[in-house]
């Protein structure tokens, strides 16, 4: 699996050491030590678009976290897998950063291995067809070519996250599905996140669905995980986060 990966970072031995594993690996390493430089290759003209990017928090002139805000707001950076790469290890900052939008936080310092497996994880995610054909349950209707959710004639406004999530919920109706599970089928089986965040996801997901009132197809099963229900009254026999 060979890919173009951008690796934005400011230290010149750490950008090093990431672009000579990457290069090991069969990887096109791009480097760049500011936001600025990183906004020019996403964005930039008949240039080529990186298949992933690593992205350090602490940036001279912009954090890394305003920078993934500017890229997702771009065509070009709306569905680009991004990894931020900071020293900070609060879990605070690491739902600040996936909330932004990156899809994974590596901890500094960190190994080769654990960096390869996270780029590879986001970039099995890029592979076409995971979501053929359009789903249709309760009302709601996916449609995983034009990456929209509608219920009846409204357009429900949805993250990239959240998108993948309901996608699999709706695939796998009444079906109930732990945390680790949807942590393995939505985010990727090599992603190393705390299963916390599915709980934050499924939060951000209920938000959306709101305005039609389909939060409520959204079922927490207490102890054992989430699913998605056809009939609502069912949906109420668990008000508590599981």
């Amino acid at each position: 699996m060979s890919a173009h990966v951008l690796v934005v970072e400011a230290e010149p031995a750490t950008q090093e050491l990431i672009r000579f594993n990457l290069g090991q690996a069969g990887h096109r390493v791009g480097c760049v030590g500011d936001a600025l430089a990183a906004l020019a290759a996403v964005e930039g003209g008949a240039q080529q678009a990186p298949d992933l990017v690593l992205l350090e928090w602490d940036l001279p002139g912009q954090s890394g976290l305003l920078l993934i805000r500017r890229l997702r707001a771009h065509p070009r950076g709306r569905e680009l897998p991004i990894i931020m790469v900071s020293a900070r290890d609060s879990e605070h900052d690491k739902v600040l950063a996936l909330e932004a939008g990156a899809d994974d936080y590596i901890t500094k310092p960190f190994g080769a291995r654990e960096m390869l497996a996270r780029v590879h994880a986001l970039l099995r995610r890029r592979v076409p067809g995971r979501y053929a054909e359009a789903v249709q349950l309760a009302g709601l209707r996916l449609d995983p070519h034009t990456r929209r959710v509608t219920a009846g004639a409204r357009q429900l406004e949805l993250g990239r996250v959240e998108f993948r999530l309901l996608n699999f919920l709706m695939l796998n109706p009444e079906r109930v599905h732990s945390r680790a599970q949807l942590l393995d089928q939505v985010w990727g089986s090599d992603v190393f996140l705390d299963e916390r965040t599915v709980d934050t996801h499924v939060g951000r997901l209920r938000s959306a669905l709101q305005p039609s009132g389909h939060q409520e197809h959204i079922e927490t099963v207490r102890g054992s995980g989430y699913r998605f229900v056809w009939d609502v009254r069912m949906a109420n026999r668990w008000q508590s986060v599981a």
